[in-house]
C-alpha cells in the first residue's frame, strides 16, 4: 500500500486509551527520582538501593518485552492490554502499602513484567488503529504522552512528595490504571493468531542476557569494577564479578541473535523477528534510541541526587529545577512531526545529538550548587530540545521501516532497548558519581594534615556515598574529631562532589559526540506509513522509500 492512498479517518478514542497506557509506565519512572529523599527516610535506605528500583523495573522489562510482543501477537493486542493494565495497577498497590525496600523493589519488578507487554501492545494498538498520516501523528503522541508523564511526575510528585508524602504519587497511578482499563472497552478487538508460538529458549537467553548486563552494571560500584572489593557475593580469582556479568551477558545476546536466526531459517517463529533490524539504517536508529534514553536516565538521577541527598531541598524544589528539561522535551516531541515532510531524519538527528552535546557541555562548566541559576537552566533546555526530537525521530524510523504484521516486533525492540537503557543509563550514573566522588575524596584526603589519622580510621573510606554536609557533620562528631578537621571533612566533601558531577556531565557529553557517528547512518528520507508487505529478501538498504513510489 503506498503512503499517499486515502484512508478514512479513524476515531481518536482509541489513542486517548493508547496514550494513558504510555503515561503510567513513564510516570512511574519519573516519579521514583523525585520520590528519592522521602523513600530514603522511610526505608532507611542509601539512595542507590532506590536507585535500584528503577533499574528493576527496567530490567524486567528489557528482558521480558520480546515475550511480551508474542503474547500480543498470540492473543491479540486488546485482550492483552487489558489484563496487564490491571497487573500494573496491582503493583501500585504494593506501592503505595509497601513498609520495607523489599516491598518496593518487588512492585517495581511487577510494574516492569507488566510493562513489558504493554510496551508492545500499545504499537501493535496504533498499527491496528491508524493509518497514514494518523499513523504518523498517533506515534507522535505516543512520544508526547511519554514526556508529558515526565511533567506530571515531576509537578505532582514535587508536591505531593513535599507537603504529603511519596505514597500518593503512586496512589494516582492505581486511580489512573482503572481508568485505562475502563477505556481499553473502547478499543477494537483484534484476532488471536494460534500460529504464533513462544520460543522458549529464546526467552531464557533474552532474559538471561539482559539480566546479566543490567546487573552487572547495576554493582559496578558496589562490588567492584576490577578487583572485587569486600561487598562482592563472590570472586573470580580476585576479580569483581559485575564486569563479568556484563561479558558473560554480551555473549548471551549474540547467542540470542544467532538463535532467532536459527529458527526463522527453519520456518518457526523467532522470539524478535530480526527483518525489524534488517538495514543499517535501522541498527542505527537502535544506536540513537539507546544513547539518548541512557543519556536521559543519567540526567534524570543525577539532578535529583544532587539536589534531594547532597543540598537537601525539597521534592517541589526538585520539580522546578527539572521544569525546563520536561517541558522542552514534551514540546519538542510534540511538535517535531512538523519537521519530518521538511527535514530528513538523518539531519534531525544529527541535530539532536549536537544540542545534547552543546547542553552538557554547558552544563559541566557552569553548574556550581544552584539548579535553578538562569544558565543551568539554558543547558537543561538544550539538552530537552535535542533529547524530544531524538526519542520521537528513532521510534518514528524502526515503526515506519516495518511491515504492518511485525509492529509487535517493533514495540519489542524499543521496549527493549529503552528500558535496557534506562536500566544501564542509571547504574552507569550512579557508579560513576560514587566513583569519581570517592576518587576525588581519596585524593584530597591522603596525607592532608588537618585530619588526624585517628580520625580517619573510623570512617569506612570503602563505603564513600553522596551525602549532605548537615550528614557529615554527625558523622564527623561520632568520631570526635577538632572543629578544624570537621571543618576541613565538609570542605573535601563539598569539593570532591562538584567535581565528580562536573567530570559526569562531560563523560555524558562525550557519549553524546560518539552517537553522532551511527545518527549520520539514519534515512535521507522522509518518514512513512508502516508497508502493509514485508521487505523482500536481497533488496539494498535504504531503498523503502523507493518501493512506496513503484507502488502508487
Amino acid at each position: 500500500m503506498s503512503a499517499t492512498t486515502e484512508e478514512p479517518r479513524a476515531s481518536w478514542v482509541p489513542m486517548i486509551a493508547i496514550a494513558l497506557g504510555q503515561v503510567l509506565m513513564s510516570f512511574n519512572v519519573a516519579a521514583l527520582p523525585v520520590s528519592l529523599a522521602g523513600m530514603v527516610s522511610s526505608f532507611g535506605v542509601p539512595p542507590t538501593t532506590v536507585a535500584t528500583g528503577i533499574v528493576m523495573y527496567s530490567l524486567s522489562v528489557a528482558g521480558f518485552v520480546m515475550l511480551g510482543a508474542k503474547l500480543v501477537q498470540r492473543f491479540g493486542s486488546t485482550a492483552v492490554f487489558r489484563v496487564v493494565v490491571g497487573i500494573f495497577a496491582i503493583a501500585q498497590v504494593m506501592m503505595v502499602m509497601a513498609p520495607v525496600a523489599t516491598m518496593m523493589l518487588a512492585a517495581q519488578l511487577v510494574a516492569g513484567l507488566a510493562a513489558a507487554v504493554i510496551v508492545p501492545a500499545l504499537v501493535a494498538l496504533i498499527a491496528h488503529h491508524y493509518r497514514g498520516a494518523q499513523q504518523a501523528t498517533a506515534v507522535g503522541a505516543l512520544g508526547s504522552a511519554r514526556a508529558a508523564a515526565g511533567v506530571a511526575a515531576f509537578l505532582i510528585g514535587g508536591m505531593l512528595g513535599t507537603f504529603i508524602g511519596w505514597r500518593p504519587v503512586f496512589g494516582i497511578l492505581v486511580v489512573l490504571a482503572g481508568i485505562v482499563f475502563l477505556l481499553s472497552f473502547k478499543l477494537k478487538p483484534e484476532d488471536s493468531r494460534p500460529d504464533v508460538k513462544i520460543d522458549l529458549v529464546g526467552v531464557v537467553l533474552a532474559a538471561c542476557a539482559i539480566i546479566m548486563i543490567v546487573f552487572g552494571f547495576n554493582n559496578l560500584n558496589r562490588w567492584g569494577l576490577g578487583v572485587a572489593r569486600p561487598g562482592a557475593p563472590f570472586d573470580v580469582l580476585g576479580m569483581s564479578p559485575a564486569p563479568l556479568m556484563i561479558v558473560v551477558g554480551a555473549i548471551l545476546l549474540q547467542i540470542f541473535i544467532s538463535w532467532c536466526r536459527r529458527v526463522a531459517a527453519r520456518g518457526g517463529t523467532p522470539l524478535l523477528d530480526l527483518r525489524v533490524i534488517t538495514s543499517g539504517e535501522e541498527r542505527a536508529a537502535v544506536y540513537a534510541m539507546f544513547t539518548v534514553v541512557g543519556l536521559e536516565a543519567m540526567l534524570n538521577f543525577t539532578v535529583p541526587l544532587y539536589i534531594q541527598i547532597v543540598q537537601g531541598r525539597t521534592p517541589i524544589e526538585t520539580a522546578v529545577a527539572m521544569m525546563p528539561f520536561n517541558l522542552t522535551v514534551f514540546f519538542t516531541a510534540m511538535l517535531v512531526v512538523r519537521l519530518y515532510d521538511k527535514v530528513s531524519p538523518r539531519r534531525i538527528a544529527q541535530g539532536g545529538f549536537l544540542l545534547c552535546i552543546a547542553g552538557l557541555l554547558w552544563l559541566a562548566f557552569v553548574v556550581r550548587n544552584d539548579w535553578s541559576a538562569v544558565p543551568v537552566m539554558f543547558g537543561l533546555i538544550a539538552f530537552g530540545l535535542g533529547q524530544g526530537a531524538l526519542v520521537t525521530l528513532v521510534f518514528n524510523v524502526l515503526v515506519t521501516a516495518a511491515p504492518k504484521e511485525l509492529a509487535g516486533d517493533v514495540g519489542s525492540l524499543r521496549g527493549t532497548t529503552q528500558n535496557l537503557a534506562a536500566g544501564v543509563g542509571t547504574a552507569v550514573a550512579g557508579a560513576l558519581l560514587v566513583g569519581l566522588l570517592s576518587a576525588g575524596i581519596v585524593y584530597r584526603v591522603a596525607e592532608n594534615p588537618q585530619l588526624p589519622v585517628g580520625v580517619l580510621s573510623q570512617i569506612d573510606m570503602d563505603s564513600i556515598n553522596f551525602v549532605s554536609n548537615d550528614r557529615l557533620l554527625s558523622i564527623m562528631e561520632r568520631t570526635g574529631a577538632p572543629p578544624a578537621a570537621v571543618e576541613e571533612a565538609v570542605r573535601i566533601n563539598t569539593e570532591a562532589r562538584l567535581r565528580a558531577l562536573k567530570i559526569g556531565l562531560l563523560i555524558m557529553a562525550a557519549v553524546a559526540a560518539l552517537a553522532v557517528i551511527p545518527a549520520s547512518r539514519l534515512p535521507a528520507y522522509r518518514p512513512g506509513e508502516i508497508p502493509d508487505g514485508i521487505q523482500p529478501r536481497g533488496r539494498p538498504p535504504g531503498r523503502r522509500e523507493e518501493e512506496a513510489a513503484e507502488n502508487a
